[in-house]
This record gives structure tokens, C-alpha cells and sequence, in this order.
């Protein structure tokens, strides 16, 4: 649900999304599965008995409608519920039991994408006082291993913090952050061990090699040293909303409850974010909703000073900044549907008039990103549907694109952490060309590459196919489609596909390359990318198309897209899929009220399903900065437009695909309790008899597993129970 924003103020916080990890018993590989194709009722030879939980009436009312929620009694906030947590376990269980007879083909699938990994995997490292950062994998290993040389990257390594080590005696471990402070001896770490994005900060000592006794719990994972490093700024999260809402400053060596409160959040429709500018000289407070944003500074040699807007909030101006020659550079929505890029001296931030236009507003393309330098400005944008990688110089002489290999590829600025520099990076990749980083010279125009992501195995990208196609929308819309396939496989009607998009947030859906789709991609599959209205492939409009009373664009793009693809003929309709996540389990959802027939099989991973319930539930995290999103349900008008086409609400009795839905009982996006009613009612009001499976990870949340090799395990679950309904095991 989340999904939009997290990868929206990625560049401004830390992070967090592209859009995930846990220990599974190993599955022993079967024989007769692996060289016998499984038909539709392979999975169903003997009767199973499906769970089927209590019907306990729950009337709403509202704007003189009710609604009446059989299974409302399945939330359960401290998720300690016996009754609650027996039905989950009896999913799980009846999951596993639909599930066995294709253990051995999921075994495959895991041992093929996890053997296309390269086992010595490591980050380009970056220069930054005088230290080479990066972090690399140990073969086996779960987790990264984040280091630093000093000088070059000949001299002995330094391990700062071990992933593995940190992970141990956790079921889940993600580390959201990680900051140096400026004379390089302290690192603060940020370590969720629950996967509901609630941290524990811990700061190391490089020059004892320990880690002080500070401990700091309860807060999100975006930190920001002062220049001095003797001040740690952290958010305080809200453990009921788990809403990041209360900046406070830590001085090192000190109890965290000496912990001083710099500044609080009081309007909860926003969320809050933390960093220091590129440039080092600022610590920035951002302040955002779906379609508003605020910058607040304080100087980083001025701890103890008073944070002040760099542009008080406007409602409806979204705008983000970097710094660098002594001036701020604004990617700017003020009087620019796509963007435009301005600069202004601190001093005149706040008066908008003074702002000097760098770049204009354009309808053929949005500006998705800014970066400056000395020198330079670099800017991501969206054109065509597709990301570009901008570069102008300050004094006008230089303004050109950088070149993509492909036609269908992505660019976008890579991490550039110094800005008194001639030498930028910047990555590529295509849904059949594994992710690269290169480094151009700006001055000279020489370019190199410093790392292409190596892909083990008989993989060669010659051997697919990729290419971009437009599908008219009923409403005479031009919907882009991204393909990739084995190039074997024929277009013509045969071949079995899947289906994927998100479509919500402005998030867009590139294509990337993705390692596991591989798998099918040989076993005949075409992987498709639906760029439906809701994300922003086509500018800013295609994401205000497909929101708020628009939404249902992205549910009829999705199903015109699959219409299309099947009547061209591209792709074969009786073995047609889709999947989609959170948000996008919702668009899932969704389509499978509207036109069931289309799809064989649906895999919703943790979908935002009850929409009405949820956004009228200010209490469940994330709710209120979501009413720009959906809409909110207290007004009579989106309350209608919700209830029509929320997936929960619009049940019916009618036949659908099979399908497999994924949740977290650790969930802070989506709680669990919205795929658990909805897996429920769709058991209860169904007519068909295919398989319906929910599966709830015990120990994780939004994410799914953690760990580098774990969270495979989940792919090829997923992809082993379309691989059984294509029947196209070679």
C-alpha cells in the first residue's frame, strides 16, 4: 500500500522499496514431479478439507448504507488471538497440503534461481573522506557485509557491520540504515528484527570496534549525523499508526532518554523523512503526502540551531531539493504538471518569485529526479514511458541525454556521492540486461563501465527478447506494454503469460531486469508489464488518471491490456496469469471481480483488499496519509466510488481463477486480517471449485522473507503454482 511514497522519498530519507526475508524447511526434490507435467487437478487428487472460519455479522453503517463483514472478528491487533491465529495456521497448513504434490518442481525453481546468483556479489564502492565504502555477499550468506578500505581498494579490508552476524537468533532482520558520521569513526545502524519496519539504532565505534552502549528504539529507519558527529537526528515512530512523527536528537554517549524533541508532526496525514543533503552542509526534514511537500534545514555545524522551512507547505506543491554551488536546485510541481527544475540561494527559499527556471514544464516528459554537482546537474526523466538520464552543465554549454543500448531500457542517475566532480554514474538495465553502473566524464565524454551484474549459469541475454507495445484502452487510451521472452517462444497465441503491474502511488513499473523470471521465461512464458494509469510511465496525467475517483482506469487498463494480448493473438488466453502486490494485490482483486474469465490463475501477495474498512480506520498505520491516494470514505461521493469496487465489498457469487494470496502477520503496510477475510469471503460466495490457497509468513511483515537466498524461496513457490496450471514443466 505503501509502496509509492517509500520509493518517492527513497532518494530524500535513506530509504526504502523497490517493493522484502525468513528460514523455510528445505523442500526435497521429487522425481515424477520434475519430469511429469502436472495437469489442473494434479494438485487436487484427494479431497482436502479447506478451512472455513466462523461467520460472525459485523454491521457498519454509513451515509445510510451498511455494510455487513462476516469476518471483521479476524483482526486482531496484538496478534495474540488463539482462535485468530488457529485459522491462520490452518490456512497455512491447508496451503501446504494443496501445495506438496509440487514440492519437488518448486525445489527446482529455487535451485535455478538461486544458482544464477553470483556468490561473491558486491556493490560498487564509493570515495568519501578518504575511505572506499561497499558491500558485498559471502558465498551462502544471507545477509550483506558492509566494509570500507582506506586509501584504495588494495589496502586491508575493515568490516564496519556484518548482516549475518546481526541476523543471528532472528526469524527476520533487515538493516534500513546505515550513516557514517563525518570523521568516519562512528556508524549508526537502523535493524528491524520484527518486519514491521519499527527500528532498534545502534551506534559502532570503528576505532574500538564495539558498539556503545546507546540503544534507541521505536523509530523508522532515516538518520543523520551532525557535521561535528557528536548528534545523532533520528524519528520517533508512533507505535499505534507507526507513523514516524517526533524528530529527536540523540547526543552520543548518552541515554536515549536524555533524547531531546527537535520537532513533532502534528498533522498525520503526512509522513516524515530524514537526511543530509549531498553536499553535507544541511540536515533535511521533509515533510509529505500523496501531493504535498515541505523542506525543513538546519545547518550540520549547527546541531543545537532550530530547524526552518526552506519552503513552508503548500497544499498541492510537491517539491524536492539538492544542494550544491552554493544554491539549492527544486524539482518543482509550481505551475508544472511534469516538473520542472529551479534554483534559489537560501536566503530567498521561501519567496517563490525569486526561484530561477533551469529547466521548463513539458508534456513529453517528467522530471523524475535531480542531482547536482559543482559543475553539473543531473536529471532522471520519464520519456516515452521510459527513464532517461539528463545532463546539463551550469554555464549552458552542455545539455544531452546519455545514450541507452536499448529500446526498451531503463537509466537512471546511480549513487553519486560527491558533487565537486567531473566523473557521474549512472545504471542500465532492460528486462533481459542484468543491471550495469557506468561512469561517464563530462568533460571529455569518455565512459566506462564499472560493474554488469553477473548472471550464473547457461544464461546469455541473447538468448530472449524484449520490445514495448501500446494496447487501446476502452476509453481510447494508449496503454504501453513491456514484454520479454525466450526466444524460442512464439507470439502468437501459444505461449502461457504472466502478467504484472502495480499501478498506484505514481509508482512506476520499469522493466528491470528480474533474475527469477528466467525460469519461465524458459519454460515458455512471456512476462508481461501492464504500465496501466496510477503510475507515472506517461508523466504526472497518467498517474491522476488512475487515482481518487479515476482509480477505476487502472483496474480496466490492466483488463484491457490482458483483452488485448489475448485477441491480437499474442498470448494464449486459457493459460493467461497475473500477479500483483499490495497495492497491487488490490488491482489483483479487482480485476478478478470485474472479469474473472480472463485469467487462469492470480497470485495477490499481500493485497490491500478491504479499501472502505481500512481507510475509515484512522488507528491502522498508514490510513490517514493515504485519503490523497483513495480518497476518504467519510465523504458520501468516495465512499460510493470505494464500496464499488473495493475487492472485499464487490464478492459475488461467480466463478474465479485459481488463486494464491500472500500475507505477513507482521504486516505494518497491509494487515494481515485484509487477505484473511478476504481468502474467507471469497470461499464462502464462490461458485467455482479451483484452488484457493492463503499462505501467512508467521515471522515476517510487508516484505515477505528476509535474506538474500530466502526470499527465493517465495518466488519459486509462487512460480511453481503457475508453472503446475500452465503445464508447461519441460
Amino acid at each position: 500500500m505503501k509502496a509509492y511514497l517509500l520509493l518517492l522519498v527513497s532518494a530524500v530519507f535513506l530509504m526504502a522499496c523497490e517493493p522484502s526475508p525468513e528460514p523455510v524447511e528445505k523442500l526435497e526434490p521429487d522425481a515424477k514431479d520434475l519430469s511429469t507435467p502436472n495437469d489442473d487437478s494434479t494438485l487436487m487428487q484427494q479431497p482436502i478439507q479447506q478451512p472455513i472460519p466462523e461467520k460472525r455479522p459485523h454491521k457498519m453503517t454509513l451515509h445510510g448504507h451498511t455494510r455487513t463483514d462476516e469476518y471483521f472478528w479476524l483482526r486482531d491487533d496484538t496478534r495474540k488471538d488463539p482462535q485468530v491465529l488457529a485459522y491462520l495456521e490452518e490456512e497455512n497448513a491447508y496451503f501446504e497440503k494443496v501445495m506438496k504434490p509440487v514440492a519437488g518442481l518448486q525445489e527446482t525453481l529455487f535451485e535455478e534461481m538461486t544458482a544464477r546468483l553470483d556468490p561473491d556479489e558486491s556493490s560498487v564502492p564509493y570515495l568519501k573522506a578518504g575511505y572506499w565504502y561497499y558491500s558485498r555477499y559471502e558465498p551462502g550468506k544471507e545477509y550483506a557485509i558492509h566494509a570500507r578500505r582506506k586509501g584504495n581498494m588494495e589496502t586491508t579490508e575493515e568490516i564496519l557491520v556484518d548482516g549475518n552476524q546481526r541476523a543471528e537468533g532472528h526469524e527476520f532482520y533487515r538493516m534500513g540504515g546505515i550513516e557514517v558520521s563525518d570523521d568516519q569513526r562512528y556508524v549508526a545502524i537502523a535493524e528491524d528484527t520484527t518486519g514491521r519496519r519499527i527500528n532498534e539504532i545502534r551506534i559502532l565505534d570503528t576505532k574500538k570496534g564495539e558498539f556503545l552502549p546507546d540503544l534507541i528504539v521505536n523509530a523508522n529507519s532515516a538518520l543523520a549525523w551532525s557535521a561535528d558527529g557528536q548528534y545523532l537526528f533520528y524519528i520517533n515512530k508512533n507505535l499505534e499508526t507507526l507513523l514516524g512523527y517526533q524528530l529527536l536528537r540523540h547526543k552520543l554517549g548518552t541515554d536515549s532518554s536524555e533524547d531531546v524533541l527537535v520537532y513533532e508532526e502534528t498533522d498525520n496525514t503526512y509522513y516524515n523523512g530524514l537526511t543530509r543533503t549531498r553536499s553535507g552542509e544541511f540536515i533535511t526534514l521533509v515533510h509529505m503526502n500523496t501531493d504535498t511537500t515541505e523542506f525543513q534545514l538546519l545547518a550540520a555545524d549547527d546541531p543545537l540551531g532550530t530547524f526552518k522551512p526552506f519552503l513552508p507547505r503548500e497544499v498541492g506543491h510537491e517539491y524536492h531539493i539538492d544542494h550544491a554551488d552554493g544554491r539549492f536546485f527544486i524539482r518543482t510541481n509550481w505551475n508544472a504538471e511534469n516538473f520542472r527544475v529551479m534554483s534559489v540561494k537560501l536566503e530567498d527559499s521561501a519567496d517563490k518569485s525569486k526561484w530561477k527556471e533551469l529547466m521548463p514544464n513539458r508534456k513529453d516528459a517528467m522530471v523524475s529526479s535531480i542531482q547536482a554537482f559543482e559543475k553539473w546537474l543531473l536529471v532522471g526523466e520519464r520519456k516515452d514511458g521510459l527513464r532517461k538520464v539528463r545532463v546539463m552543465s551550469h554555464d549552458g554549454s552542455t545539455d544531452h541525454y546519455l545514450d541507452a543500448t536499448e529500446e526498451a531500457s531503463v537509466m537512471w542517475p546511480y549513487t553519486n556521492v560527491s558533487i565537486d566532480t567531473d566523473n557521474i554514474r549512472y545504471g542500465l538495465s532492460s528486462l533481459v540486461t542484468p543491471n550495469q553502473v557506468w561512469e561517464i566524464n563530462l568533460n571529455s565524454g569518455e565512459s566506462k563501465l564499472l560493474k554488469a551484474n553477473r548472471v550464473l549459469g547457461n544464461f546469455a541475454s541473447d538468448n530472449y527478447r524484449t520490445g514495448r507495445m501500446l494496447i487501446t484502452a476502452r476509453d481510447g487510451t494508449s496503454v504501453p506494454v513491456s514484454l520479454a521472452y525466450h526466444r524460442d517462444t512464439k507470439l502468437d497465441g501459444s505461449a502461457p503469460a504472466l502478467i504484472y503491474s502495480y499501478g498506484s502511488y505514481g509508482s512506476s513499473s520499469d522493466p528491470w531486469f528480474r533474475d527469477s523470471i528466467i525460469s519461465l521465461m524458459d519454460r515458455g512464458f512471456v512476462y508481461v508489464i501492464a504500465h496501466v494509469r496510477g503510475g507515472q510511465e506517461m508523466g504526472r496525467a497518467w498517474y491522476e488518471d488512475g487515482r481518487l475517483m479515476n482509480k477505476k482506469n487502472t483496474f480496466r487498463d490492466f483488463v484491457d491490456v490482458t483483452k488485448g494480448l489475448q485477441q491480437k493473438p499474442i498470448i494464449d488466453p486459457t493459460r493467461t496469469y497475473a500477479m500483483g502486490g499490495s497495492a497491487g494485490g488490490l488491482l489483483m482483486g479487482a480485476v478478478i471481480n470485474m472479469a474473472p474469465e480472463l485469467y487462469h490463475g492470480v497470485i495477490a501477495a499481500v493485497p490491500f483488499v478491504d479499501v472502505v474498512t481500512t481507510m475509515l480506520d484512522e488507528t491502522i498505520p498508514l490510513t490517514t496519509g493515504e485519503f490523497n491516494e483513495w480518497g476518504n470514505p467519510k465523504n458520501k461521493d468516495a465512499y460510493e466510488y470505494m464500496v464499488s469496487y473495493s475487492p472485499y465489498d464487490q464478492v459475488s457469487a461467480q466463478d474465479y481463477p485459481n488463486l494464491m494470496v500472500t500475507t505477513g502477520l507482521h504486516d505494518s503496510q497491509v494487515q494481515y486480517f485484509e487477505p484473511a477475510k478476504w481468502v474467507a469471503r471469497l470461499r464462502d460466495r464462490r461458485t467455482d471449485s479451483n484452488k484457493l490457497i492463503m499462505h501467512t509468513n508467521m515471522d515476517a511483515g510487508h516484505g515477505g522473507a528476509s535474506g538474500r537466498y530466502r526470499r527465493y524461496k517465495e518466488t519459486a513457490r509462487n512460480y511453481a503454482f503457475l508453472v503446475d496450471l500452465a503445464n508447461t514443466e519441460r
